[in-house]
């Protein structure tokens, strides 16, 4: 019965949780020294829908990890405003939890360690009920198996896959993902899209998910945000209307073929701004090339 009522619990969770929204309003963000300040984000605005998996793309270098850190409170604005659910961002926080570039999981743990470390440090989940709910996003994410294997014992996606339950056992209400799959190899990445929007589809958590790959984007959005060159601005909003679930021949359709012909407009504009200036991104010096 004590398990049946968890179960049904995480699974309410699972639907009622994460459809928060965030706004940024008029943000603005620069480095440096007063006299030699680089601007990085320029009096940006937009909100990140409740419910929605959007996804932010721009040129090399415009300022997305900006972005990231930004909205994760690791950082703060030098003006303009950022809300979630209308409320300020004032610091990181469990309600918006990041997976990074690169693994954070700790080496010396196992893949459940890794996984109960925050609510366990923090004691809101205890005993049986954390165990159960560690076991039940092992058997989620495929990790069963692995549970009581070290990082270095695991495959690179294998170690995403753990990531994202260390994430998710914290019951976010926003999930940021900051490239997380660009380390893979085409394979492994490729999986880890499919993976990853399953997990998103079957509970609907707002996400914000930055990314290079313009095909990873129409695939997974249902919004892309075009990023500007630096000092970034959003260029356009793009909406994805593919149906759901999806499948990788959707981006064979007439209507992907159209989202990726307007974003990579877009990108190769704000990239070759980039490379004339002769702040020089690869994607700018790859653009360069083809037009040469």
């Amino acid at each position: 019965m004590a398990q049946d009522t968890l179960e049904a619990s995480a699974n309410t969770a699972d639907l009622t949780a994460g459809k928060s929204k965030v706004e940024l309003r008029n943000v603005s963000k620069s480095y440096g020294d007063e006299w030699e300040q680089q601007q990085v984000i320029d009096n940006l605005s937009v909100e990140i829908r409740p419910g929605e998996l959007t996804v932010v793309v721009g040129p090399s270098g415009c300022g997305k990890s900006t972005l990231v850190n930004l909205i994760a409170g690791f950082e703060f604005p030098d003006t303009g405003e950022i809300l979630l659910d209308d409320k300020p961002v004032t610091g990181p926080a469990r309600d918006r939890m990041v997976v990074f570039q690169e693994t954070a999981l700790m080496p010396w743990q196992t893949t459940y360690q890794n996984i109960i470390f925050g609510p366990k440090l923090r004691g809101d989940l205890k005993g049986n009920a954390l165990r159960e709910e560690a076991d039940r996003l092992l058997v989620k994410v495929g990790l069963s198996e692995f549970k009581h294997k070290y990082p270095l014992q695991l495959s690179g996606g294998m170690q995403r896959r753990a990531e994202l339950a260390r994430a998710l056992i914290n019951n976010p209400r926003i999930m940021i993902m900051d490239e997380p799959f660009r380390g893979l190899d085409a394979m492994s990445r490729g999986l880890m899209q499919e993976f990853f929007l399953r997990l998103f589809e079957e509970n609907r958590r707002t996400n914000l998910f930055v990314t290079s790959e313009i095909d990873e984007a129409i695939f997974l959005a249902d919004r892309i945000i075009v990023l500007s060159n630096r000092p970034a601005n959003v260029r356009k909003v793009i909406e994805v209307n593919l149906p759901r679930p999806r499948d990788y021949k959707m981006l064979n359709s007439p209507e992907a073929y159209e989202i990726k012909r307007e974003a990579m407009g877009i990108l190769h504009e704000e990239a070759m701004k980039s490379f004339k200036s002769g702040s020089g991104s690869d994607f700018a010096e790859a653009y360069g090339k083809a037009d040469s």
